[in-house]
């Protein structure tokens, strides 16, 4: 398996649409077409938002993960988060998920980035154990948790 910048393998755009696309805007009310899921990852970039990474294997992209800006409005204050995280099934349950956030706090923190926020609706154990902050629980418009975690990208050593 070999992690690397979307930006670098333009030929997984349409991968990495697809998958966002399913698990991230279908179950959702969002009028995003596929299209423009796909236009928005022609424009990721090294050093500025979006930043995407994906895991390949074999030749197939099989995940992937996105740090943005902001991606949610209702905490403009908080910025990079790690946003999009996606494994095929098929894949899982081998570190897959693990490997994609580690290289993308790596990279944050060589940009010269300290912190990483994000949100989850059903993930907050997977991220506690592996050394995130919960810093906020709120309930969305539909009446649903969302945990807003932080990490704290270290100098020296990151246990991540």
């Amino acid at each position: 398996m070999k992690i690397d910048l979307l930006v670098n393998k333009p030929q997984h755009i349409e991968d990495v649409a697809k998958m966002v696309y399913k698990e991230f805007v279908v179950p959702t009310s969002s009028k995003k077409t596929y299209e423009e899921v796909v236009e928005f990852f022609k424009r990721t970039y090294v050093n500025k938002f979006p930043i995407t990474f994906i895991a390949n294997v074999d030749g197939q992209c099989v995940g992937t993960v996105s740090v943005f800006e902001n991606d949610w409005k209702e905490r403009p204050q908080f910025k990079p988060w790690l946003a999009s995280l996606f494994v095929e099934p098929s894949y899982r349950s081998q570190k897959i998920g693990f490997y994609l956030i580690n290289a993308l706090l790596e990279h944050m923190k060589k940009i010269g980035y300290t912190k990483v926020f994000l949100k989850t609706e059903n993930a907050a154990v997977y991220y506690e154990k592996r050394g995130w902050e919960r810093i906020e629980t709120v309930l969305d418009e539909q009446g649903d948790r969302i945990d807003i975690f932080k990490y704290t990208l270290l100098n020296d050593e990151n246990n991540y």
